[in-house]
């Protein structure tokens, strides 16, 4: 939870407060979100940061990035359509992706994950897609391939998944995130390989 004594250390700290209400309506505030479900409510020290995607690029860099992915596809066994419907909803194919809760890059990874799986430059593209993909498949594993708790992991934290045992959590995002993923997979996975 925030403490008070790290909200203002003087005119250039910028601190980002989070803001989640729980399904029992208690509201929790944080500097650091510990899952997706945490909406930027307050950035003190500079302008509220919003999501910056550029989808204008979408089509031109599905093309560019599509060698890299078909080859951590391969390489860690996830599927191919999976990786580019996870990529579409996360980035719409934009590299340099910001989300508000901080999330960057193709596959979206936030600090945590970017450490976890060793990526020390979530903007490089191909360092991005390669911790991403390594996250699907261990949350593949995790969850014994049951894509709808996959993706509510990798949108949420495993950890959240498994809080509400074994269930997509009851977030609204995630709850969407999940629905779009597997729309959007079932679409692309006809014409790409590496099918679940």
């Amino acid at each position: 939870m925030l403490s008070i004594g790290c909200v203002a250390s003087g005119p250039s700290a910028a601190v980002e407060i989070y803001k989640y209400v729980d399904s029992n309506g208690r509201v929790h505030l944080t500097d650091r979100p510990p899952h997706n479900g945490y909406q930027l409510i307050q950035k003190a020290g500079k302008k509220l940061r919003m999501p910056r995607i550029n989808f204008g690029d979408k089509d031109a860099n599905r093309k560019r990035f599509a060698s890299k992915i078909a080859e951590v596809a391969s390489r860690y066994q996830v599927p191919e359509a999976l990786i580019h419907a996870v990529i579409t909803i996360e980035s719409a194919y934009d590299p340099n992706a910001v989300s508000r809760a901080g999330a960057v890059g193709l596959m979206q990874l936030m600090p945590e994950t970017a450490r976890r799986y060793g990526v020390a430059n979530r903007r490089n593209p191909s360092a991005n897609l390669t911790g991403g993909t390594r996250y699907l498949k261990d949350l593949l594993l995790r969850f014994d391939r049951n894509l709808e708790l996959v993706l509510a992991g990798y949108n949420a934290g495993e950890n959240a998944v498994e809080k509400f045992g074994n269930q997509i959590p009851p977030f609204d995002e995630t709850q969407n995130y999940v629905r779009k993923v597997l729309r959007l997979y079932s679409q692309q996975s006809a014409g790409l390989s590496g099918d679940v």
